[in-house]
């Protein structure tokens, strides 16, 4: 827990305002590119129908297949990262990422299009991680909400940039013989590097690398960050806490849900859009933002209103229902612009419900616990980032209309709201027995305190 003293330390004060402009900006800056990256294929979509003859469905499972790479090596990826540093590992991730977005000009065909898109997650893999790790060797524990939101705004605003700068890109077809989606990758990707180059020189490690920082503000931030217990680094013997407790199985299938939806929409925004007889590139894309305003809404308004509240599983389940509302109203109305509206009003409750969810997480596991259960939940939650791309291809393969992906939405939401009250019952029983802890701790110290009274009794 945070005393006032170290919450008023005009010395740490100082360096963490530092610190706020001169590495968030660097940590914001290359996850803003990881989400163009990922998502930038999503404009592509129907010119590799058109150029390459590839069909929704195989476009599906090539724009999902990025998650199942990057969720197996994140771990490993993290576990690597804590032996050089975070500054070489994430210069290493941008820079083979990146690398790999320009080699997505070469696609021919399926084939080429799942190779590429798994070793693209396999290179990515490790960043959202790496840059959590660099967040708790910094800033003290009340402070790490809030960095994380700074940070977490990053691909929200990549939604909202990145489809009018794809769409910008894909502008410049035929130009030097290459195609519109040629174009974006090989650009997106040089940027990338460049990123990734300046990251090497500008990014530091941990606060005794920072230049800006004097040597008494440094061991400030390092002070005040906290040093891990020592005792709590092993894993053995806490896997069934951090795997087999109810709760966070439950969290984990509940973010998976909430995966299918949001990267099912991210990757299919642009056909939806397009399918409104939107033809215009640039202009599918500045559309498309919707999504993105909708996010950053949701994950800056939400949590304010959802704070200090004890309904945590019923806030949950009031977002799950505003999504099936809206997903519902989407495909029952047929007017284009209100089409937008709902898109832009569903992705605040998808996205809305993030930091919520990261908040029931955090709130009851610490230490190792902390660092295999939220690993597993997001390596859950990844695997369905790879499973909602390939239903709304599937989906729109069957029908040939990309909005039937918002069946799919439906559908995840009432399974959603279907194990949250087994979610409520399964967090009031771990509040419960963490309780019981608490009261068996303090017992078990009471014998060795009456020993020390005793004798002023006796007196």
């Amino acid at each position: 827990m945070t005393t006032p003293a170290l919450r008023t330390d005009p010395v740490h004060a100082r360096a963490t305002r530092k610190t706020m402009l001169k590495l968030i900006p660097l940590l914001c800056l290359i996850y803003f590119m990881s989400y163009i990256d990922r998502t930038n294929v999503s404009m592509a979509k129907t010119q590799f129908e058109t150029d390459i003859g590839l069909s929704a469905a195989a476009y599906g499972l090539g724009a999902g297949i990025f998650f199942i790479s990057y969720a197996f090596l994140e771990i490993p990826s993290n576990l690597i990262m804590y032996k050089v540093g975070p500054r070489a590992w994430i210069t290493r991730i941008a820079l083979t990422w990146g690398a790999v977005t320009v080699l997505m000009m070469f696609v021919q065909g399926e084939y080429s299009f799942y190779i590429l898109r798994f070793i693209l997650g396999a290179a990515e893999a490790g960043l959202f991680p790496a840059m959590a790790y660099m967040v708790t060797v910094w800033f003290a524990q009340h402070q790490r909400a809030s960095v994380m939101g700074y940070i977490y705004l990053a691909p929200t605003i990549a939604l909202i940039i990145g489809g009018p700068l794809g769409g910008a890109l894909m502008e410049m077809d035929d130009i030097a013989g290459l195609h519109g989606w040629q174009w974006m990758f090989i650009v997106e990707g040089l940027i990338t590097m460049a990123i990734g180059v300046l990251l090497w020189f500008k990014l530091p490690s941990k606060p005794s690398d920072a230049k800006w920082l004097t040597t008494e503000e440094a061991s400030s931030m390092i002070s005040h960050a906290g040093v891990p217990d020592e005792s709590d680094k092993h894993i053995r013997g806490n896997l069934g806490k951090a795997f087999g407790r109810p709760f966070i199985v439950l969290l984990a299938l509940v973010y998976f849900l909430n995966q299918i939806s949001s990267v099912g929409l991210v990757f299919n925004i642009p056909s939806i859009i397009e399918s409104m007889d939107v033809s215009t590139p640039f202009v599918i894309g500045l559309i498309s933002g919707s999504v993105g305003i909708g996010a950053t809404i949701g994950v800056l308004i939400m949590p304010r209103l959802f704070r200090g509240s004890q309904r945590e599983a019923a806030w949950l389940g009031a977002m799950a229902l505003g999504t099936l509302i809206t997903a519902a109203a989407y495909m029952l109305i047929d007017s284009a612009p209100i089409r937008v509206l709902l898109i832009l009003i569903g992705a605040i409750f998808i996205f809305g419900t993030l930091p919520l969810f990261w908040s029931v997480a955090m709130a009851r596991m610490s230490g190792v616990v902390a660092a295999a259960g939220l690993a597993f939940i997001n390596t859950i939650g990844l695997i369905g980032g790879f499973v909602g791309p390939y239903l709304f291809g599937i989906a729109e393969t069957k029908t040939g209309d990309p909005a039937t992906g918002f069946v799919i939405v439906i559908a995840v939401s009432v399974i959603s709201m279907a194990l949250l009250p087994f979610l409520a019952r399964a967090l009031k029983r771990e509040d419960r027995e963490r309780q019981l802890r608490g009261e068996q701790s303090l017992q078990a110290q009471l014998p060795d305190q009456s020993l020390d009274v005793q004798p002023t009794e006796g007196r």
